[in-house]
């Protein structure tokens, strides 16, 4: 049976404790923002934001939380921020997030995404008044072996780059994280796994979305690795309704599915080459794409998320389509060419999204 619609409800979210990991990233910015916006008492616990510029300092995203500049990987750091958040909600989003980065540094990317995870956990552990633990890995974190078919929540976990198969290691934490310690503490923990997130004020490398936006700048076509790979495109608040939801259910024992897949329906599937071509078009640009002939790390050629599970015990849906996304994306970057309030205009992103 399909749920009836668990709304993202202010007055369950106004006062909380809310502590977010990865505050001052693309996703974790606006997170935050939203979470401000519904009244929540937030702490943010993540390290500098890492590009210039940046959605954290474009929004003004610390204007209205507890800003905490601290390395997952440092234990002690993150146990004296949570000793002081005292959360009774946590939204774990720290992360190394980019492939190609994992491929090239992937001792960082496992002390981040594994140990960082561990360390978040065990100071959440001696916390008294934790109801609810959502931490957010990845799509990639299923074995793939191109078959063409969605993957759904209890398909085999894998990763063949280091990015992959640490976010695949970080689901086996918090499992085992979530049963020896958690369950019996009568606190809820899931993990989410989402799709391709595009949305304004990513300015991070080897991402779709900000590489369009430099190209675009420079007046030169992109550079592409694989034009015909298709991929779970979402915008970042259709992500984060998701996110929100599920973690609102799960502090409210309206659920306790360990784990949900976020992304769109499989059949509406779009290749990187036709995200190109939609943004270009927006933006008033025909520059067009190459095939980026350097070495390039081995990378799934179709990816999708079967999220009805979602759908059927959060009542949760996308708001946007694949094309709908990338117009709200294009419209964030022509507001900040165009001298924009770029905090007004991101949160009255989020309040159109929530009047759909």
């Amino acid at each position: 049976m399909m749920a009836a619609g668990i709304t993202i409800d202010p007055a369950f979210w106004r006062g909380r404790r809310v502590l977010v990991t990865g505050h001052t990233g693309f996703k974790g910015a606006w997170a935050a923002l939203w979470l401000s916006k519904l009244g929540a008492d937030v702490t943010g616990l993540a390290l500098a934001p890492v590009t210039d510029p940046n959605l954290f300092t474009l929004a003004g995203v610390g204007a209205n939380l507890a800003h905490r500049l601290v390395d997952i990987r440092d234990a002690p750091a993150v146990n004296a921020v949570v000793a002081e958040a005292r959360p009774e909600l946590v939204l774990h989003m720290a992360a190394q997030p980019l492939v190609r980065r994992s491929v090239r540094e992937p001792v960082e990317s496992f002390a981040t995404n594994v140990m960082g995870t561990v360390n978040v956990l065990e100071a959440l552990r001696a916390t008294a008044g934790l109801r609810a633990l959502l931490v957010v890995t990845t799509d990639k974190v299923y074995e793939n072996s191109e078959r063409g078919q969605p993957f759904r929540e209890t398909d085999a976990l894998g990763g063949h780059d280091p990015y992959a198969a640490s976010k695949a290691a970080a689901e086996l934490v918090v499992s085992s994280y979530a049963r020896t310690y958690f369950h019996e503490q009568g606190v809820a923990v899931g993990t989410a796994r989402g799709g391709n997130v595009i949305g304004g004020g990513d300015f991070s490398e080897d991402r779709i979305v900000p590489d369009i936006w430099r190209a675009a700048c420079e007046g030169l076509p992109i550079r592409l690795r694989y034009p015909h790979a298709t991929r779970p495109w979402q915008h970042v608040l259709d992500c984060l309704s998701g996110y929100l939801t599920y973690l609102q259910a799960l502090a409210d024992g309206r659920t306790r599915v360990a784990a949900l897949n976020f992304g769109p329906e499989p059949s509406t599937a779009v290749t990187v080459a036709e995200i190109v071509s939609s943004m270009q078009a927006i933006l008033g640009r025909r520059e067009g794409y190459v095939i980026d002939a350097g070495p390039k790390a081995s990378e799934m050629v179709a990816l999708a998320l079967d999220s009805s599970l979602a759908r059927k015990t959060l009542g949760w849906r996308d708001r946007f389509d694949s094309f709908a996304a990338v117009a709200a994306t294009a419209a964030w970057y022509q507001a900040l060419v165009g001298g924009a309030d770029m905090r007004r205009f991101t949160v009255q992103q989020i309040e159109d999204f929530v009047a759909l």
